[in-house]
Formats: structure tokens, C-alpha cells, sequence
């Protein structure tokens, strides 16, 4: 079998196509995660603390340059290459993380809870040669 058959053999298999589209919809749904976290919760989270903003929590690791004028945000001071130990942006990746892996439990969670529910597939009908046989093994112990 050539390399590029054994290559499209494998590409579209179901598995492969399945993880694909997973892959997919998992990076749309981690942006609309980080979105909440970031847009939603932060924003809460920082009013109930007294208005803090967690992105512009860092330790600078050097000075910045000379001639830097702008404001010492993280955004700011990272465009202008100061090395940073931004500790407040891993708060924020770590809640977003925390919650986006809550949903996919709940997710899976619900997914086993209903393949429990389904009723067990019914057994499938003995083939007719097997029947035949069992019919001459009893006739055959009279």
C-alpha cells in the first residue's frame, strides 16, 4: 500500500473526522470561555475586591528602557519588551481553565447519565444455520 493511499485511508476514517471537528468546536468554545472570564467574571471579581484589575498584577523583572514614556500596564510595558512575572494574567488563565474544565465534566457527566438511561440493545437474532444445528443435536439425543 503507497504512503498517500495508506494516508487518505487513515484521514477519513470516522475517529479522524470526529477528533477534527472536535478540535474545532473545543477552540471556538475556549474562546467563548475566555470571553467570559475575562469580560464577565474578572470584571465582577475585581469590583467585589475594590476595582482591581487582575491583568496588571506583574513583578517587572527589568527596568524599562531609557527612553520609555508610557504607562506601566502590562499591555504597555510588554509591547516595550520588558520582561514581566505577570501573575494576575495566570489568575485569570487559571479561572478560565477551572471553569471550562466544570463545563466539559458537566458535559460528560450528562453524556454517561443518558447512555445509562438508553435501554441495553436487544440481542440479536440467532442465525438460522445455528438454529438448524440445535434442532439435529437435540434430534439427535432422542
Amino acid at each position: 500500500m503507497s504512503f498517500s493511499s495508506e494516508f487518505r485511508e487513515f484521514a477519513i476514517k470516522g475517529n479522524v473526522m470526529d477528533l477534527a471537528v472536535g478540535v474545532i468546536i473545543g477552540a471556538a468554545f475556549g474562546k467563548i470561555v475566555d470571553s467570559i472570564v475575562k469580560d464577565l467574571i474578572m470584571p465582577v471579581i475585581g469590583r467585589i475586591f475594590g476595582g482591581l484589575d487582575f491583568s496588571n498584577y506583574f513583578v517587572m523583572l527589568a527596568t524599562p528602557p531609557a527612553n520609555y514614556n508610557g504607562p506601566m500596564t502590562y499591555e504597555a510595558l510588554t509591547k516595550a519588551g520588558v520582561p514581566l512575572f505577570a501573575y494576575g494574567n495566570f489568575i485569570t488563565v487559571a479561572i478560565n481553565f477551572i471553569i471550562l474544565a466544570l463545563i466539559i465534566f458537566a458535559m460528560i457527566r450528562q453524556v454517561n447519565r443518558l447512555k445509562k438511561a438508553s435501554p441495553p440493545p436487544a440481542p440479536a437474532a440467532t442465525p438460522e444455520d445455528i438454529v438448524l444445528l440445535r434442532e439435529i443435536r437435540d434430534s439427535l439425543k432422542k
